[in-house]
């Protein structure tokens, strides 16, 4: 097999001019690349003692629920506003092109919990930094953060709280 990493695309000008879009729908296609991807990213949180997956919408969705169930956990989704029903805990953020908001379901999981969050990219960090204080307001304790992809030259990391580890299997 070739390195599953050469099976994630760049997409120039999407969405929008001057974005390069990490396109991962080859390396979800292909079995031996998403399996080893997945590996990939459960390998540092092998051992270490975790109660559920917090994965964010959507490709982080994907990938989350694929750990989940490498690492024999639950999974949780962090939802955009309004696709979850009864009672939400919320939190808004910035985009690098607008201003978006995450929710969870207020009995998700019970107050304690430990908790992986999951994205599949760590842009300029707002996202990951939404999900980290929403699972937070939840009470849940988060163990640690892991991404298929870091863009280092965006500063995500700069963002994160230096106190929780964050892991990234491929760094661009």
């Amino acid at each position: 097999m070739q390195d599953w990493r050469e099976l994630v695309r760049d997409v120039p000008g999407f969405p929008r001019e001057g974005v390069v879009f990490k396109d991962i729908t080859p390396l979800l296609a292909d079995a031996e690349g998403f399996n080893s991807a997945v590996e990939s990213m459960a390998a540092p949180w092998r051992g270490v003692v975790l109660d559920a997956v917090f994965a964010i919408e959507s490709r982080g969705f994907i990938l989350g629920a694929a750990l989940a169930r490498a690492l024999g956990l639950g999974f949780v989704p962090l939802r955009k506003t309004g696709k979850l029903p009864g009672t939400t805990h919320g939190q808004d953020y910035e985009l690098e092109y607008g201003n978006a908001r995450l929710e969870v379901h207020a009995d998700a999981v019970p107050p304690g919990s430990r908790v992986l969050l999951v994205d599949d990219i760590l842009a300029t960090g707002g996202t990951l930094a939404a999900a980290l204080a929403l699972a937070r307001a939840q009470g849940a304790q988060v163990v640690g953060a892991e991404v298929l992809i870091e863009l280092a030259e965006l500063r995500g990391r700069e963002r994160w709280d230096p106190s929780v580890p964050l892991e990234a299997v491929i760094t661009a």
